[in-house]
């Protein structure tokens, strides 16, 4: 084995290096004895063996030294490591009332227009928290609806509830986003309904291929259902009355609900679903 003891010197100076290792093997590849000085002029610019530079010497060529390759080899793994975390872009929180028997139920839509530098499939869980009295709910990937509007996909709920039909506070609530690699990020939302509703709840009745809407909300509109009861469109109602077929209903609707909206207070109100025929 042969090896080089030696210590730097700066430009202009000489490098001495001590030679050791077996005599056999020091004769035969540097033609000097164990013990010998050998001497390296520097380049004039560079220190021996500094970044970018090789010096020849008898036993080879030395190159870069190894703290170079370690630093770029930290910074690979760095970089390749580094997760960008999920972000809200936007989001909204929209009181629904729903037809029951007594009174109408209150229930949440809340949805929310996430960007994940990784794609929207790398997101995997998404939060609602009202923190004033530590409730919370969560949202994984196979609980939220997902739709398309402007070429982005929204994300969120539209039937969080209280337990027991209880009304849902009013006040700051907080959303959280988590992607699969555990990066998460929030944002606040205010959430300021009416406590008591502004407007009677809206009544449909459809009889003889004639319908007619008792509803003071400012926008109302028909959803329309096929037979199983899948949703198919949307048409905005032209008139508080008038003939089902001059509405221009799809072919296979069956059954229509009036969705009735106060867009300034983020208020909707949807009944039940009537037969059209």
């Amino acid at each position: 084995m042969t090896f080089i003891r030696s210590r730097v010197e700066y430009p202009g100076t000489r490098y001495a290096g001590e030679l050791q290792g077996e005599s056999s093997n020091l004769r035969k590849m540097t033609g000097l004895r164990p013990g010998s000085t050998i001497n390296f002029l520097a380049n004039d610019d560079t220190p021996p063996f500094s970044a970018g530079r090789a010096i020849k010497s008898p036993l080879g060529i030395y190159k870069r030294p190894l703290f170079q390759l370690w630093l770029g080899l930290m910074a690979f793994l760095f970089l390749s490591c580094s997760r960008a975390e999920p972000k809200i872009s936007y989001g909204f929180m929209r009181l629904i009332y729903y037809q029951s028997s007594d009174r109408p139920q209150e229930r949440f839509s809340f949805f929310v227009l996430p960007n994940d530098e990784d794609g929207i499939e790398d997101i995997n869980e998404l939060y609602l928290h009202y923190d004033r009295e530590g409730l919370f709910w969560t949202l994984s990937a196979g609980d939220w609806i997902s739709y398309e509007s402007e070429g982005q996909t929204w994300i969120g709920s539209r039937g969080i509830t209280m337990v027991d039909g209880e009304t849902l506070p009013r006040g700051q609530y907080r959303a959280v986003i988590m992607d699969k690699g555990g990066e998460r990020s929030e944002r606040i939302f205010s959430f300021d309904a009416p406590e008591e509703p502004r407007f009677a709840f809206p009544v449909l009745t459809i009889n003889d291929g004639q319908y007619r809407i008792e509803s003071l909300y400012p926008e109302n509109r028909f959803l329309c259902y096929d037979e199983g009861g899948e949703w198919l469109t949307v048409i905005d109602a032209p008139a508080k009355e008038g003939t089902v077929a001059n509405l221009n209903l799809p072919s296979n609707a069956r059954t229509v609900a009036l969705w009735a909206e106060d867009a300034e207070y983020f208020t909707s109100a949807l009944t039940e679903v009537v037969p059209i025929r």
